[in-house]
């Protein structure tokens, strides 16, 4: 079983940013994709970027060029960095991993942009 464990969530102020990172409890060889996605208090779970085992990137069209996914092979861990913050941006991110047998979640983080 694999674990995922998010963290660098937080309260920031409208306009800051904040860096996501999720890291698997354990060295993962055929990741197809990672990603993240998020929900809001009252609404569905939303996807947010991916990253391929290629690295190719894709985002939700409403948050490009505020939202940057990368990710670290080697420590099997994926980032997010989020510039430009808003306080529509608020809610619990989550990580998501697709390999070859499975899939697989993070626990959430949460992040709060104050007006």
């Amino acid at each position: 079983q694999v674990q995922l464990v998010e963290s660098g969530g937080g309260l920031v102020q409208a306009g800051g940013s904040l860096r996501l990172s999720c890291t698997a409890s354990r060295t993962i060889v055929s990741i197809n994709a990672m990603g993240w996605y998020r929900q809001a208090p009252g609404k569905q779970r939303e996807w947010v970027a991916t990253i391929t085992g290629g690295s190719s990137t894709n985002y939700a069209n409403s948050l490009k060029g505020r939202f940057t996914i990368s990710r670290d092979n080697a420590k099997s861990t994926v980032y997010l960095q989020m510039n430009s913050l808003k306080p529509e941006d608020t809610a619990v991110y989550y990580c998501n991993m697709v390999t070859g047998w499975a899939e697989y979640w993070g626990q959430g983080t949460q992040v709060t942009v104050s007006e």
